[in-house]
This record gives structure tokens, sequence and C-alpha cells, in this order.
């Protein structure tokens, strides 16, 4: 019999994470990455495009769990580094506010928000991003968008489990939507 040493402390195997899953909701992050002007103003958002375990294509924010004896501050680092890239410079605060927090539920109309695989608790930010953004893991692209074009019914209507709703949000917290 061999023994496996964890490596990487936090994470649950896939048959631990499916488990937990089913029986308490899970902690994640949304961010939603920003370009803003000298004055502070938001003048593009980021999007990711991601094909789904479905083959389906579709745009998407930043996202994924906190770990267990991880600061949401540093879960929220690296989920930026993971999806953008180690140079995307993110602006995170020593003490980042959440602009809203979403649950989403397996259950469809709870709330907007849904994913069929678990009840997750998402703290979502607006985070500005001053460097060089290449998608890595299972991004395929980062697209830039005005705040028109990602609060469009074209934009939106790409987005799933609600995240164009959080989307919509977010622009509406930094002043984007009229």
């Amino acid at each position: 019999m061999t023994e496996m040493t964890e490596t990487t402390p936090g994470w649950l195997s896939p048959e631990e994470l499916e488990s937990a899953r089913a029986r308490m909701p899970i902690l994640y992050i949304d961010a939603v990455p920003v370009r803003v002007d000298e004055t502070g103003v938001v003048t593009h958002i980021g999007l990711l495009l991601r094909i789904g375990a479905d083959g389906a294509v579709s745009r998407a924010l930043v996202s994924g769990r906190v770990l267990h004896h991880e600061r949401v501050r540093d879960a929220l680092m690296r989920h930026l580094e993971k999806d953008l890239g180690p140079t995307a410079l993110p602006r995170v605060p020593a003490s980042p506010q959440p602009f809203t927090i979403a649950e989403y539920f397996p259950t469809h109309g709870v709330t907007p928000y849904h994913d069929p695989r678990q009840h997750a608790v998402s703290l979502a930010y607006v985070v500005p991003v001053a460097g060089d953004c290449r998608p890595r893991q299972d991004a395929l692209d980062l697209v830039w968008f005005t705040p028109e074009e990602a609060s469009s019914p074209l934009v939106q209507q790409e987005m799933l489990g609600g995240q164009g709703v959080l989307l919509k949000q977010a622009l509406a917290h930094v002043g984007c939507l009229s």
C-alpha cells in the first residue's frame, strides 16, 4: 500500500467534493475584471470565453471556490491569476468588499443564479486590472467589452447560470448602467 502525500492543502478529492456539495453550501468568489481610466471610471469589462462540459461556448466571469484555510482576498487573487494570467496585475484592496452576494442553487427559480452541481454562496467583486491579460486554464479567450456592449442582450444571453444578472449588478454598482 502506498501513502499519498497531500501537496495542495484545502483541496478535496472529487468524491469528497461531491459529498460536500450535496450537504452544504460551498463558498465561491466571482470577479468582474475591469479597465479604468485615470479618474477611476470603468471603460471596459473583461469576459472570459469558455467551453462547458457539454461543449457549449459561453461568456463567463472569473469564478472559483475558496479553499479551506484560504483568505477570501487570496482566493480572489488566485482565481484572477489562474484565469487572466500572472501579468494581469489586479488591484485588489487589502480588505476587499463585495458589491453583492450571489446564491447559486441547483434548483431553477430560487434566485436568478443557477448551478446544477450545488448550492453555492458567492462573494462578487469588481476588480480593476492594469496589466497584460492572457487567459489560461479552461478559458479560451478574454474579450474586453465597453459597458454598453457588456449589458447588451447579445452578450447577456451568452452568459450562463445567472452571471449576466451578476454582470449587470456590477455595472450598476460602478455607475455604468443608466
